[in-house]
């Protein structure tokens, strides 16, 4: 398998609910108006917190700081594994679980955090950029690397990492290293075993041909902007039965959308596609209180047993939690997994 570093430097940020007004016009204009800008990778996801904002140097620019913007101060860049080349996106589970066992846990064994991005058309994998040298050398033996350039694919080696690429500080290691100690080779059983909230909603992996976009932007803007269900801007309890999470990327000229039922009944059924089992997804919600940035494991530790279940995932991470969608068959057998790994870690 090929293992791509796509030529994006991104940058991770958090809007504000109160703050939003403020930011619809370049919100808007990054969604809609992709020929005025010059971002080729965006992410905008809406939880009951706040709005996290992935994309681009270019796409940052069209963020004003304020105080309702929060940005994450690293910059990451994005992974993709590419099988048989094309983007790894057919084998029978789909997504994270597809990459959990030759990608995410030996980044965690490695003290390297990772933020999830999956996607209908595949899954972005973004470490810091600081990070870009350990990941190769801990990868390197598994996949052949490549790094985007200029629209080329340049192959990567580990003598590479060493000598051309950034690397990783001592002390960023040593610290992460101090507050998250995870034995070498040995790191779900010793992880923080974070809480998780499986809420009600089923939700819909889609698409849409870009050129489309514009037939459905009212609706769009009407649940992203002003949809004030369920329970908007309310923290999120263990009681609560639904939860609001809506998730928009345009990447490279690719649309993809996550939604919940009740929002996919809002646009015309003509426009989205899935695909073609039409398959229903539910969520697990990762963490009680915000987890930042810097604890490794969180991935690997819904990952890993999936994979081993053979249950597909697809995994999107936000400025404050973590998200796993899995199909609603599976929510069961994937409850009693976690319930199982909670009574392990507290025995």
């Amino acid at each position: 398998m090929d293992l791509h570093i796509l030529d994006h430097k991104l940058r991770v940020t958090s809007i504000s609910k109160t703050g939003l007004q403020q930011y619809t016009h370049p919100l808007i204009k990054l969604i809609f108006l992709r020929n005025r800008t010059r971002c080729k990778f965006f992410s905008l996801t809406e939880t009951p917190e706040n709005y996290t904002v992935v994309l681009d140097e270019e796409g940052f620019k069209e963020l004003q700081p304020s105080e309702h913007l929060q940005v994450e101060g690293s910059t990451w860049l994005p992974l993709n594994v590419v099988s048989n080349g094309n983007a790894s996106s057919s084998s029978q589970a789909v997504g994270v679980t597809k990459i959990a066992k030759s990608v995410i846990a030996p980044l965690a064994e490695q003290h390297v955090s990772v933020f999830m991005l999956s996607t209908y058309q595949t899954d972005f994998i973004l470490v810091r950029e600081k990070d870009l040298s350990v990941v190769v050398e801990t990868l390197v033996e598994e996949f052949n690397i490549f790094r985007e350039e200029g629209g080329e694919s340049v192959p990567v080696h580990s003598q590479d990492a060493c000598n051309g690429l950034q690397r990783n500080s001592r002390e960023g290691e040593t610290a992460v290293k101090e507050r998250h100690t995870l034995p070498k080779n040995v790191w779900v059983p010793h992880a923080t075993v974070h809480p998780v909230l499986i809420p009600e909603n089923q939700f819909c992996v889609m698409s849409l041909d870009p050129d489309t976009l514009p037939a459905i932007a009212t609706t769009l803007i009407d649940v992203l902007f002003y949809s004030n269900s369920p329970k908007e801007g309310a923290s999120v309890d263990q009681d609560m039965e639904c939860i609001k999470f809506f998730s928009f990327s345009l990447i490279e000229g690719y649309v993809s959308l996550v939604m919940d039922t009740e929002a996919q009944r809002q646009f015309p059924a003509d426009l989205l596609f899935t695909s073609s089992s039409g398959e229903l997804w539910r969520m697990v919600r990762i963490g009680g209180q915000p987890l930042g940035f810097d604890e490794c494991g969180i991935v690997a530790q819904i990952s890993q047993p999936l994979a081993d279940s053979d249950i597909s995932a697809y995994y999107i991470s936000t400025f404050s939690f973590d998200h796993a969608l899995v199909p609603e068959e599976d929510i069961a057998s994937v409850t009693e997994m976690l319930q199982a790994q909670r009574k392990e870690t507290s025995s």
